[in-house]
């Protein structure tokens, strides 16, 4: 059997925002109607080594998409030289069962969730939206930006990190590059981000809020896809009790998203704060957003069905293409 062996660069190549963007809508769409079968992701601890092995695998049978992502998280990596994460994804053929190809996921993640971001940003955005607030300076920031630059005119952007080098270094690297304007600047504070900003995105680990509801401008539209665990925590309670909250998936984030699971179980919202998934939105049987100074957030863990959607993508353009190599195996 001749499987597609894709490298990094091939999935970059292979996996163009606005393409991937359209996936995402599919996806959502798709997830939200029930026409996905994905579990939760399972977690496999490595507790010696502070690492854990997450499985994500999903099937959408009416389009023929098979696959599974697996992804490592090692936070003894970096002091070893290492990358925190690896991962990996699997296409596979829905028909029989055999894999089609095996390709970076470190890539394919990034893409896939400034997609996302990009997706839900053309959706509840207010049409107008010219600048954006970004905190965090990491290539799924750099993604984000992009991906919103793509659904939207954008003319100003303004990104900040704990660290002023990485913010000035992401600066330098996204200015004038595709749909980004050549105007981002890198500012010294969170308020300096988001204060008049149309658009904020965070992609940060953080397990206090990078943001605060007192900055923020009415009608702002807020993407949120860095807390991922229940004790973390970007955006803080205010925002959220004050937000149209549209998730990815709603029973992920109300699983895994410490955005969410920390105000709840602090009593100051319930579960039905959850207005509705971003794909009932796409799909129209639920409203978006309803005025200019309505704030809406979309809260997003990342879902299987992002990853089975994304290889589909690479795989048809990297066959196009003629790109990665065949193997036997």
């Amino acid at each position: 059997m001749k499987i597609r062996i894709l490298s990094s660069d091939d999935v970059r190549k292979a996996l163009p925002m606005r393409e991937a963007i359209s996936g995402m809508k599919r996806a959502f769409s798709r997830l939200s109607s029930g026409m996905v079968e994905m579990p939760l992701r399972s977690r496999v601890p490595v507790t010696e080594q502070d690492g854990i092995l997450l499985t994500m695998p999903a099937a959408l049978p009416e389009d023929g998409e098979l696959a599974v992502k697996l992804v490592t998280v090692f936070g003894k990596n970096p002091s070893r030289g290492l990358p925190l994460i690896h991962a990996a994804v699997i296409a596979l053929d829905i028909n029989n069962g055999q894999i089609k190809a095996l390709m970076d996921g470190e890539v394919l993640t990034t893409v896939r969730t400034g997609a996302g971001v990009g997706a839900a940003t053309d959706i509840l955005a207010r049409e107008d939206a010219s600048t954006v607030g970004i905190i965090g300076s990491s290539k799924l920031a750099q993604s984000q930006m992009e991906a919103v630059c793509t659904v939207r005119s954008i003319k100003q952007v303004r990104i900040f990190s704990p660290n002023p080098e990485h913010a000035h270094q992401c600066a330098d690297i996204m200015s004038g590059k595709g749909p980004v304007p050549d105007d981002i600047r890198a500012v010294q504070s969170s308020r300096k981000a988001v204060k008049n900003a149309d658009i904020v995105c965070t992609a940060t680990t953080s397990t206090t809020p990078v943001i605060d509801f007192k900055n923020l401008k009415k009608g702002v539209h807020i993407n949120a896809v860095g807390a991922f665990k229940p004790e973390m925590q970007e955006i803080d309670a205010e925002t959220i009790v004050n937000s149209l909250v549209v998730a990815d998936s709603r029973e992920s984030v109300l699983a895994e998203a410490g955005d969410l699971v920390i105000p709840i179980n602090q009593g100051l919202i319930t579960q039905d704060h959850v207005h509705a998934e971003i794909g009932e939105l796409n799909n129209r049987t639920k409203t978006g957003r309803t005025s200019a100074e309505q704030i809406t957030l979309f809260k997003s863990c990342g879902v299987a069905v992002q990853d089975a959607v994304s290889a589909s993508i690479v795989l048809k353009n990297a066959e196009s293409e003629n790109l990665g190599t065949l193997a036997h195996i």
